[in-house]
């Protein structure tokens, strides 16, 4: 984290401290506030929430102790530095015992003090925030862009440039196209600070949604037995990825209206406005102007989601590109199931490249373990991966949404009506599966 970014609120009521603490604490390059009491201090909190609180214990208003006491109430994750007299030592200590990180005695003997305390503090959020980073980059290996954008050179530009900026992205695309690795990617791309934070808007239960972007308080509801930070205010300073937009319903659309207007919002159960600069991507395999037609989807929200598409093609648009994907797919997958490579007869590349891929590349990598695991690593017998029942033997007609309405039928009929598993074979969440067979009208009868 760059010490300009790094917050750190001053809380005295003795104006001489307070000049001289700053000073300190300016020529170590962080930013800085100052207040005059507790109270003041959490009005500053409200729209400039800071890293840090450096707060005297005794002061008129809310003293030091009272203000530490209700970020603890708040489950807020500021970290306090109590400043104290000589004759308050044991409540410095019992402030120590609560959470506070450090404590300097009053009157400040050496500025070195002060300068190690808050250098120690800020080198420990900083180790925080780097391996929320590391633990991110480390779930999700990114293959090589040669691969990620093979036939979408166009998209490849539309990223670099976009990433330089603030903008809010919406990526369009069929189920299994990359929307959230090309998401994931943008975010690196930008370099912001912030770690990079999914949420699979038709996952999360509607009436969870609202505590699952904004967090909530002790209490805010049943079962609600601790405070609990919104994905908007972790992943500020970095992007969070909204996926499956189309899906939310009108109510939550309205609040998410607001934080992309001006950042702001509260946790549920609160009553304090908390900002986010998290950037904001969007992802949909839906067409979002046919549900704002619809009155499924506002109008302003749209356009302000509408920033900058980005389209990624499905598989079947470039289908030259399929060996080189199934090679790598093949070979990846090969090695996490312990096999030394994936062999492709040439025939069964034919096949490969003659389906139309309703799935688009997850959908390939899915048939091609399938193939692995039943050819126990040998070489791909596309016979054992049941091709022909799997469609693969000619080429899909009709449609896009004929196309998606098959691949669910057949998704059940290789489940045996297993909707979980079907959702899992097909790459979408379970409640979008269920969304999808109500929209298309898939009876027991026709699976």
């Amino acid at each position: 984290m760059d010490r300009k970014k790094f917050k750190i609120l001053l809380v005295d009521d003795e104006k001489s401290i307070l000049l001289l603490l700053r000073r300190i604490v300016e020529d170590e390059g962080y930013a800085v506030r100052t207040a005059a009491n507790g109270q003041e201090a959490l009005s500053i909190g409200e729209t400039w929430p800071p890293h840090i609180i450096i707060t005297d214990l005794k002061m008129p208003v809310m003293d030091g102790m009272a203000l530490f006491k209700h970020h603890k109430r708040m489950e807020s994750e500021v970290d306090f530095i109590v400043l104290t007299a000589y004759g308050a030592v044991e409540t410095a200590i019992q402030a120590m015992k609560m959470g506070a990180l450090d404590y300097i005695l009053k009157p400040l003997k050496e500025p070195d003090e002060l300068r190690h305390a808050i250098n120690k503090a800020f080198e420990r959020r900083t180790l925080i925030d780097q391996n929320l980073a590391l633990e991110a980059a480390l779930s999700k290996e990114k293959p090589p862009f040669e691969i990620i954008f093979a036939g979408m050179e166009g998209v490849l530009n539309e990223v670099r440039a976009v990433a330089e900026t603030n903008a809010t992205v919406l990526l369009e695309g069929e189920t299994g196209t990359g929307k959230s690795l090309i998401a994931g990617i943008i975010h690196d791309l930008s370099q912001r600070e912030g770690v990079f934070i999914e949420i699979n808007c038709a996952a999360v239960p509607e009436n969870l949604l609202e505590s699952e972007f904004f967090g909530h308080k002790k209490g805010a509801f049943t079962g609600a037995i601790s405070g609990k930070k919104g994905k908007f205010e972790i992943a500020s300073e970095g992007t969070i990825l909204l996926d499956e937009i189309a899906e939310m319903g009108l109510p939550m659309q309205a609040k998410l209206l607001r934080i992309l207007q001006d950042g702001a919002f509260e946790r549920l159960g609160g009553n304090t406005t908390l900002k986010s600069d998290a950037r904001i991507i969007c992802a949909t395999n839906r067409n979002l102007r046919k549900k704002v037609h619809e009155g499924r989807f506002r109008e302003d929200l749209f356009f302000r989601l509408n920033v900058f598409p980005v389209r990624l093609r499905p598989l079947r648009e470039r289908r030259t590109q399929i060996p080189l994907l199934a090679e790598y797919l093949g070979g990846k997958t090969a090695l996490r199931l312990g096999y030394k490579k994936a062999i492709i007869p040439t025939k069964c590349m034919n096949k490969l490249t003659a389906y139309d891929w309703p799935g688009n590349v997850r959908e390939l990598q899915n048939v091609l373990e399938r193939a692995l695991i039943l050819s126990r690593g040998g070489e791909l017998d596309f016979r054992k991966v049941l091709f022909e029942e799997d469609g693969l033997g000619e080429t899909c007609r009709g449609t896009l949404s004929e196309i998606e309405k098959q691949a669910i039928v057949n998704g059940l009929r290789q489940t045996e009506g297993n909707r979980k598993k079907a959702a899992a074979m097909l790459g979408i969440s379970l409640r979008a599966l269920q969304y999808k067979i109500k929209s298309y009208g898939i009876s027991r009868d026709s699976v």
